[in-house]
Order: C-alpha cells, then structure tokens, then sequence
C-alpha cells in the first residue's frame, strides 16, 4: 500500500521535481499550486458538462497544465532532467488553442457586452476554472521575474487557455439555449 503521508513537508518545507526543496510558502510553489488549483476546477467543470466535445477540450487542458506544473516545480539546475523527462509546452500547442477558439468562436455570437457568469452550472464552472487560470498567469509573470529558465510558451499557452474557456463557458450556454445576461441593469 501507497503511504499517503510522508511527514516530510511537516516543517514547512516541499520538495521540488528532480531534486531540491524550498519553503511552501515559496512563489514557486504558490504558482504551480495554482496549476493544481486549475486542473482541479477544470474537473469539476468537465464533471458538470454534458457535451464530449467540451469535456474532450477541457481534459486536454488539464494535461497541458499538468506539463506546466511539472516545469514550475523543477529548478533552473534541474531543466535538463525535466527536459530530457517530460514534454514540453510547444508554439504548435499555442497555434492550436487558437485555432481552436476560432472554430468554436464561428459557432456563437458574443456580441459586445460585458456577459454575467453563471447562466448554467456548467458555464459558471468553467468560468471558476478560467479565473484561476487568469491567476496562474499572474504567478506565472511573477514568477519568471526570478527564473527566466522558464519555457517562452507557457505564458501565451495559458493566455490562451484562458481564452479558450471564456469562449468554452459561452458554448456551453449556447448549446443550452440559455440567453447570456449582457446589460449592467440599474437598481
């Protein structure tokens, strides 16, 4: 049996992927404990979604952001292991998000407003979900201003991502018929 529990990072100390350690309360380790946080938004949204085609997409997300992670919890000493180990975030994945949210784009209408999240369960989870990946791009800024080790492609793809489920969160309700709250009503 797997112990679950190591009691290693009880004094308040992580370790990192192919060696080292730092505190928790490292950048490093907020930001690729934001990927954890997206990936598991994500699952929640794909468990509330119906439509394969979405919940397809989202998976996939999930899997790039588990390469995004394990880059953010290796060192810049280590990149070579990680390299050697692990795919890497590509142009090709950046290209393809955007192809992606183009096609999906053509089949709705976004109109020019300001659109209210939360017209379906399944549209405001992935709007949850979009929002941390808003705050994993942050991080990830933040982050690079003290490792510029950092794959180039990781900032665009999780741009992207983010844009990718805006658009996701829209198809969702349009595919539900529901009608988008878009005015900024008076009281």
């Amino acid at each position: 049996m797997v112990k679950i529990y190591t009691k290693s990072g009880d004094n308040g100390k992580t370790n990192l992927l192919f060696g080292g350690n730092t505190s928790k309360s490292d950048l490093r380790v907020e930001t690729y404990g934001t990927v954890d946080e997206a990936v598991s938004f994500l699952g929640l949204a794909k468990s509330l979604i119906a439509n394969n085609d979405i919940r397809k997409i989202i998976e996939d997300l999930q899997h790039s952001l588990f390469i995004i992670g394990a880059e953010l919890a290796t060192t810049p000493q280590n990149k070579k292991k990680l390299n050697d180990q692990v795919k890497t975030i590509t142009t090709d994945m950046v290209n393809n998000l955007e192809s992606l949210i183009d096609n999906i784009n053509e089949k709705i209408n976004l109109g020019d407003k300001f659109i209210m999240p939360g017209n379906s369960v399944g549209s405001a989870a992935i709007d949850v979900a979009r929002t941390v990946v808003r705050r994993l791009e942050r991080r990830i800024v933040e982050l690079i201003g003290s490792d510029n080790s950092i794959n180039s492609n990781i900032i665009p793809y999780v741009n992207r991502a983010s844009d990718l489920l805006f658009i996701l969160g829209r198809f969702e309700d349009n595919d539900k018929a529901i009608k988008e709250i878009t005015d900024l009503r008076k009281s």
